[in-house]
């Protein structure tokens, strides 16, 4: 009879099979391809889960299904294949579960709007999910670059949905090309890792994690470390990948391309925000944390642009005018959570934030599509407000995933973000400075969550309406509201699975989360970095007092910046008429709601150093690369031009050149043997 594991590959050929399906007959078919995919979505979601509990009952899948390349000997394959685990798992689940709602969500946001080109939009979610699930799935670093890039080619695809207009098409370009930089790196850290350990593989005892930890524990492994020590070298093949992590997760400096992706349909915000594009850096690291868990330094990195990312990027959703652009910024910080718990050695602590973000965050893109079908496709939240009682469904599920981001008690947001300071915390005070730093920043980012997050309900949902628009709003059907209340609830009890302060100061067990992934993390082979506890690249763990009491203390510090964060928003946005408060910032707003001149920055560094080093680079191919071989050519067209003259074809003329060269060739042999002494 089979099992779970063997339709395992269905679950990424459905929404490829819909992407075939939309592309080729969605013209000829009703809502223009969208049932194809919802029930290409539906088929893996249920797969997923059927895989989801054949894991749960102590199964993991890793095989090699194609080998389409190898070298010569044993020294290297190229393959697919799959490696289902636990951490694989809750990610499929996560990311056919969004799409699945984000399709049926479509069918109110973009099919009820008499939008053209429907089933070119119902292909790319269909392909989009497809590489998403491919990537998950990856049993090799290789593999997952691959499908790491076609997401990136469906991003672009997506949000330039809208080509005929002039932003979207630029926001597309702006998103891949940004991209593509963290990924030049990320492709050269791949052949870093082939020439270093000669396979990518992520798990198994022949792993690339399993060879490096061998390497460093002295046990006679021999890998190619060019010259370098192999912790050194280890550590600069980590920060490679990395950069295609930067890129696709949007953490600084490759942040920028993210508020732009908001040009793109609203559907597609929540699937590249929750589950898809951005999710896919963080899901990477996660992937292969045991091998970054030997390298203290690339923690430590990790840790530092995390914390800075989420403090900066909550500091620019404070003064953003349009509902999306504040989810964009929002979105940016909190991925930078997720990267400081990763580089604080809080791997369960990331991937939690990961889940219930995924949920909470689709709620409110979700959430803010609805409004923006209400105000006929009007973003600008200052035009909004009254709309409480206008859109109950939509206000109260919009209401739980913003109490789930701002870290309220016991939405499912307070207890993973709990959790990441926690970890940072914890690790910092056994003497990581750097740690403590990031720490600090993701803790003042907290207070600017709640302020941006209520700011945000108040002014679209509170107060009287500023417009005509807002005072009578179009109204949704069934297809919007149901994807709503399926996520309102999960912003609110996805929180449970892993109760973490609760756990500590009970004793009661009630992390499950924790006991899940402790059913098998692949990759993470060493026995002391497989405890879980967070103790990882030798990070010590230190306490205020005791565990307890740090517990306590994180997340005192971390609800009550959150409850003052969003009763300033309260107190300054929750009335009948609002004025913009955020202008006594002075230069500072400008400062912030230009992004900190970010783009600006990026432009100008690309239009002096980046043209400046091409300039350089085509004087050297043009003097010297193609002035070599133009003289060597220039040499050979002269001397083949001289010769040419002596090819007469008048006999005499051979004759008398045989001649002089026969006396010519007997002087010469006559001088240099001494003849004519």
């Amino acid at each position: 009879m089979a099992g779970a594991f063997d339709f395992t590959p269905a679950i990424v050929l459905l929404p490829f099979l819909s992407f075939l399906i939309a592309l080729g007959a969605g013209r000829n078919m009703p809502k223009g391809g969208a049932l194809a995919g919802i029930a290409a979505t539906g088929g893996s979601l249920l797969l997923s889960l059927w895989a989801a509990l054949a894991v749960a009952g102590g199964g993991t899948y890793n095989q090699t299904i194609y080998t389409w390349a190898a070298g010569t000997g044993d020294s290297f394959e190229l393959t697919f294949g799959l490696l289902i685990d636990p951490l694989a798992a809750m990610m499929l689940v996560i990311v056919t579960l969004i799409s699945f709602l984000v399709h049926v969500f479509s069918l109110g946001y973009m099919n009820d709007e008499g939008e053209t080109g429907l089933p070119r939009y119902y292909a790319g979610l269909g392909l989009f999910t497809a590489s998403m699930l491919g990537f998950v799935v990856a049993d090799n670093l290789l593999m997952a670059f691959m499908f790491f890039e076609l997401v990136g080619l469906c991003s672009w695809l997506l949000i330039g949905f809208w080509f005929r207009e002039e932003a979207p098409p630029s926001a597309a370009k702006k998103a891949f090309l940004v991209t593509r930089f963290g990924d030049y790196f990320f492709l050269v850290g791949v052949v870093a890792v082939f020439a270093t350990f000669g396979t990518a593989a992520f798990a198994g005892e022949g792993s690339f994690p399993a060879i490096a930890e061998a390497v460093l524990a002295g046990e006679g492994a021999s890998v190619n470390t060019f010259g370098f020590d192999a912790a050194t070298w280890f550590t600069i093949v980590g920060l490679l990948v990395l950069g295609g992590v930067v890129g696709k997760s949007a953490q600084f400096p490759l942040h920028t391309w993210l508020p732009d992706a908001m040009e793109g349909p609203t559907p597609v915000s929540a699937l590249i925000h929750a589950a898809t594009m951005v999710a896919a850096g963080v899901y990477l690291v996660a992937r292969m944390y045991g091998f970054y868990a030997l390298t203290p330094t690339t923690l430590a990195i990790i840790a530092f642009v995390g914390g800075f990312t989420a403090l900066f990027a909550a500091t620019m959703g404070v003064v953003k005018r349009e509902i999306k652009q504040v989810l964009a910024y929002s979105t940016i910080s909190q991925y930078g959570y997720m990267m400081l718990a990763l580089g604080s050695g809080g791997y369960i602590a990331a991937t939690f934030h990961l889940m219930t973000h995924a949920f909470f965050k689709a709620l409110l893109f979700l959430g803010a599509g609805s409004v923006i079908i209400a105000m006929h496709h009007n973003e600008n939240m200052w035009d909004m407000g009254g709309l409480k009682d206008r859109m109950p469904v939509t206000y109260w599920t919009f209401l739980a995933g913003s109490l789930a981001l701002a870290g309220i008690f016991p939405f499912s947001g307070f207890w993973s973000k709990d959790e990441v300071l926690y970890e940072a915390l914890a690790h910092g005070l056994g003497g990581n400075p750097l740690l403590l730093g990031a720490w600090a920043m993701g803790l003042v980012a907290v207070f600017f969550t709640g302020f941006y997050t209520f700011r945000m309900v108040f002014l679209t949902f509170h107060g009287e309406p500023r417009t005509d628009t807002a005072r009578d709003p179009h109204g949704v059907h069934w297809n919007v509201k149901g994807p709503l209340a399926v996520l309102g609830v999960l912003a609110v009890v996805a929180g449970f699975v892993n109760m973490v302060p609760v756990a500590k100061l009970t004793g009661l067990h009630i992390e499950f989360l924790h006991d899940w992934l402790d059913l098998g993390v692949s990759g993470l082979t060493n026995e002391h970095y497989v405890e879980l506890t967070g103790q990882f690249a030798g990070y010590e763990t230190g306490y205020v007092g005791s565990e307890a009491t740090t517990v306590l203390i994180s997340g005192a510090l971390s609800l009550g910046l959150a409850l003052a964060g969003s009763g300033l928003a309260y107190k300054l946005y929750n009335v009948p008429s609002p004025v913009e408060h955020t202008d006594r910032l002075g230069s500072a707003k400008t400062l912030l709601f230009n992004n900190y001149y970010q783009d600006e920055y990026q432009v100008w560094l690309a239009e002096t150093a980046a043209q400046n080093v091409a300039r350089g680079a085509d004087k050297f191919d043009q003097g010297v690369v193609d002035g070599v071989v133009n003289g060597m050519s220039g040499v050979s067209l002269f001397s083949g031009d001289r010769v040419r003259r002596i090819q007469t074809g008048v006999v005499s003329n051979y004759a008398a050149l045989l001649t002089l060269g026969l006396v010519a060739l007997l002087l010469g042999i006559g001088l240099m043997g001494g003849w004519f002494l």
